[in-house]
């Protein structure tokens, strides 16, 4: 039986040798590996197939794209096949952006197969072989570059019947799957306007899916800034993207060719990633017209804004301010005139709101990546809030007052005038601005993608609903029976309510670290030493009781410390924040215990791709709704537990300064601001779960459940 086992053997091992394609040994160069392979072992006569050629670099390196980017030069494949056999053109799937600030280049890293479609000739023997041949050169690159070449081969048996796939059948059908496609459905436009590429995508009504990170490749060279970020607007019908043109292109194309990439799929979770893009350029008015927008989705928007408006005035830095009107509204409710009031403190609210939203709107517009309390991201911003809180906290403890004092200006009554019942309303919106409240972050994100009217009226809600509690109350004295009598209480009061401002001030100053530095912070603190001096002397010596010369002479002085303090410190504080422009560092928080990365688009890719669970907090020091989160849900130990049991990989997006990637991000799942909890499962390409601006444990807990 020994000799019948040994032929055996030796019969299978010549019948392999007659099946399989018979392949040049790889081309090697300094860090790649270049390979001829096919998708088939044998093939018919007449017949097409694919094949592909490798290329394999080494960890770190990488090859190019048809179009290389700002640097590189893409592969090239030329056959040297023999007559009778046509090679198709080499097909490119999607590449990745590589980034090599300030340049970025498109190409391969690990593994790459280019694709040909081979044609088999009619009149090929049964018996026979057939032997591709072609020359190929590539770049690779990791910081140095060092050119490619070989001539690879390949040489498969014709047979009359196909045969099993190869071994690298299942590695093609991928490739080929990476490939771009066109589905009609889908609209696509174009437009060019000041320095800007504007691509719009009009979704199908059959699309269920969402849209996440959408980014563009150019086939054509020097049509964008390949390192410039991709600015998506999500909106309702399907959304822009806007691109930086190159800054050496000298003439603008008729037609726009590319490949749109969206990691979420086309036809819904699991489906082509890669859209083929030829479109002819038209005005920019109508492809940047947004149409009517859905009134459903209108009407849920301004009742979602309205709804976090009113839930505003529940947020510890809006509350001190409130408080003071409604005492305001006790002592006027007399008199009858508290009404006016009320509608002078609500013109203040929405005058604000709509300078907060024409100002957003108008630098997003602009290119800016810009979000709900953008102006917290600015540390000169930061100064004067702290100074403006700071003297209306010592106002409230009763250390001065300037004729119609700070305390009075938020109230209601004559004293303060229609003019502090507005002025009330805009510091109001001034200190609320931190805060994002439930419902909120859905509105405003809607309201970003809308005509400017729909926009303007999310905002209007928003301003309406924060200030109805009080308009309710000057328009209905009779409610104000549930609020006690006026009486020395409330002196008690309002110097409790200045504790609570000294404190956002103390927040916002730790705020001002973070994004300048200890030596921003110190020329703050230094700037409101100064000013509670000047305050003090204000109260002393510049009171109406005090004769004319020494109130005049106080008054001057005061007005005086306290313009070149804050002049100081803005100037010094601009200093700092220039020589501290790098990201934000991850702050040490009650959540340590959790394992955090900084987040990037191109981490979430890679691990989305390998089916790794992610969840992403985009935070910011500013966003009092973070910092409460922070310490009531992620502290928990039941939360860390079952983020370990997932395996979840936890990125936190921090947008205390300025960052047009995470900005973008926000965007791209419709949101205008922080916070913003997403939650990826182990599944690769489903959409993810967007969890409550307002965490616990228990919510955090059972999504994960639910994912799992």
């Amino acid at each position: 039986m020994r000799w019948l086992t040994f032929v055996m053997f030796w019969f299978a091992v010549g019948f392999a040798v007659l099946t399989v394609p018979v392949a040049a040994i790889p081309v090697r160069s300094a860090h790649t590996e270049a390979e001829l392979i096919s998708e088939v072992r044998s093939v018919q006569p007449g017949r097409p197939f694919w094949v592909a050629l490798r290329l394999k670099m080494d960890p770190e390196w990488h090859t190019y794209w048809l179009n290389p980017g700002d640097s590189g030069t893409a592969t090239t494949l030329q056959w040297q096949q023999p007559a009778g056999i046509q090679a198709g053109p080499l097909r490119w799937p999607y590449p990745q952006r590589i980034a090599a600030p300030p340049l970025a280049s498109y190409g391969y890293e690990g593994t790459v197969y280019l694709l040909s479609e081979i044609q088999a000739p009619a009149d090929l023997k049964p018996g026979a072989k057939l032997a591709l041949r072609a020359k190929a050169e590539w770049l690779e690159c990791k910081v140095e570059c060092l050119p490619g070449a070989g001539t690879v081969a390949l040489e498969l048996p014709v047979q009359a019947e196909a045969t099993a796939p190869s071994v690298h059948a299942d590695a093609i059908a991928a490739a080929r799957g990476r490939l771009p496609v066109t589905i009609a459905d889908w609209k696509l436009r174009a437009a060019v306007q000041e320095g800007q590429l504007i691509l719009r995508a009009t979704r199908p009504e059959w699309f269920a899916g969402e849209i996440g990170p959408v980014t563009f490749f150019p086939e054509q060279d020097l049509l964008i800034e390949p390192a410039a970020p991709q600015v998506l607007e999500v909106r309702p019908d399907g959304f822009l993207l806007k691109l930086k043109r190159s800054a050496v292109s000298t003439a603008t194309p008729e037609r726009i060719a590319g490949v749109l990439v969206a990691p979420a799929g086309w036809r819904g979770a699991g489906s082509e990633q890669a859209l083929s893009v030829r479109v002819a350029l038209e005005p920019v008015a109508a492809v940047l017209s947004a149409g009517a927008p859905d009134l459903a989705g209108l009407l849920v928007a301004v009742g979602f804004a309205f709804l976090g408006g009113m839930i505003l005035n529940l947020m510890p830095c809006v509350l001190p301010v409130l408080s003071i009107k409604v005492l305001g509204f006790v002592q006027e409710a007399r008199t009858g005139h508290a009404w006016r009031y009320g509608l002078a403190f609500t013109a203040g609210v929405l005058a604000s709101f709509w300078l907060l939203a024409g100002g957003l709107l108008l630098l997003r517009a602009g290119g800016e990546q810009l979000g709900w309390g953008f102006q917290l991201q600015s540390p000169p911003f930061l100064v004067i809030l702290c100074a403006v809180l700071f003297l209306f906290g010592l106002n409230l403890f009763g250390i001065f007052e300037v004729g119609t004092s700070l305390t009075r200006l938020g109230g209601a009554g004559p004293a303060g005038g229609l003019g502090g019942s507005f002025f009330s309303g805009v510091l109001a919106t001034t200190v609320a601005t931190p805060c994002t409240a439930p419902f909120m972050g859905s509105a405003l994100g809607y309201a970003l993608t809308q005509p400017v009217w729909a926009a303007l009226l999310v905002f209007t809600a928003l301003g309406l609903g924060m200030a109805s509690p009080y308009l309710l109350l000057s328009l209905s004295p009779a409610l104000l029976r549930f609020v006690p009598k006026p009486g020395a209480w409330m002196e008690t009061f309002k110097q409790a309510m200045g504790f609570l401002l000294m404190g956002t001030v103390v927040w916002l100053g730790w705020v001002l670290g973070l994004q300048a530095g200890v030596s921003a912070l110190a020329a703050l603190l230094a700037a409101l030493v100064v000013l509670g001096a000047a305050a003090w002397a204000l109260g002393k010596w510049g009171h109406m009781a005090a004769p004319a010369p020494t109130r005049l002479t106080a008054r001057v002085l005061a007005a005086l410390g306290i313009v070149g303090a804050l002049g100081v410190a803005l100037v010094g504080v601009e200093q700092q924040s220039a020589a501290s422009s790098g990201p934000t560092q991850a702050t040490a928080t009650p959540s340590e215990g959790i394992r955090w990365e900084a987040f990037s688009p191109q981490r979430v890719a890679a691990l989305r791709a390998a089916g790794t669970p992610v969840f992403i907090d985009f935070t910011a020091a500013w966003c009092l709704s973070c910092q409460v989160n922070e310490r009531v849900a992620f502290s928990s130990p039941q939360v860390r537990e079952a983020f370990a049991r997932g395996g979840f990989v936890m990125l936190k997006a921090d947008w205390t300064k300025r960052d047009a990637a995470i900005a973008q991000a926000l965007a791209q799942f419709g949101r205008s601001g922080v916070p913003l909890y997403v939650l990826y499962g182990p599944t690769a390409g489903a959409p993810p779960r967007i969890l409550p601006e307002v965490l616990t444990p228990d919510i955090i807990v059972k999504a994960l459940q639910e994912l799992s």
